[in-house]
């Protein structure tokens, strides 16, 4: 399966193509070849991507955490993007490959990691880190974070089905030194220790 051009969208989607004021990234191209899946994944991506009811940089944390485990460059690359224009510096993008245990993290981002970790290793979120979420997050922030951790491992499976490009524009705004080449030094310098 390729991206499908918006001019050759099945006009259910017509509403996708104006949210993202006529330019759909290559995700959502993909997942137009399957009109009734795309729209029934549609509310759950506006939600999803925004952070839910997370605060955007610990949204951001959370999907670049997805996509070290998975080796999702297009994850990656797009979402070290959006970290950066939450406030994320390039350091603390790059600490997200090593992991909750890395030094510098404030007790919440070690938990927030900590808990994708667990999503991804075990489907779940031990007692413990359980409860170091509920002292700083809501129960629906909780949920978010079980929610957006599924779906950016659902996408990345897409895309490890079906590759994909970064777009032109986003690629254009990544700091030099963020290449894919470099991302997939990182995950196997992380995965060696």
């Amino acid at each position: 399966m390729k991206p499908l051009p918006p001019d050759q969208w099945d006009p259910s989607l017509q509403h996708i193509i104006d949210d993202m004021n006529g330019r759909p990234i290559q995700i959502h191209c993909l997942l137009a070849n399957h009109p009734e899946l795309l729209n029934a994944w549609w509310n759950y991506r506006m939600h999803s991507v925004t952070g839910g009811d997370l605060e955007q940089r610990d949204c951001e944390l959370v999907i670049l955490r997805v996509a070290v485990h998975v080796g999702a460059w297009y994850e990656w690359a797009a979402h070290v993007d959006r970290g950066l224009a939450t406030g994320l510096t390039l350091p603390e993008i790059y600490r997200v490959a090593e992991g909750p245990s890395a030094t510098a993290w404030t007790d919440k981002d070690a938990t927030l990691l900590s808990a994708v970790d667990q999503l991804i290793a075990d489907r779940c979120i031990d007692d413990t880190t359980l409860g170091g979420l509920k002292k700083r997050f809501s129960e629906k922030q909780i949920a978010d974070i079980i929610s957006l951790q599924g779906m950016y491992l659902t996408i990345a499976c897409m895309i490890a089905t079906w590759p994909i490009e970064i777009e032109e524009h986003i690629a254009q705004r990544l700091p030099e030194e963020v290449t894919e080449q470099a991302f997939r030094e990182l995950i196997s310098a992380t995965n060696r220790h």
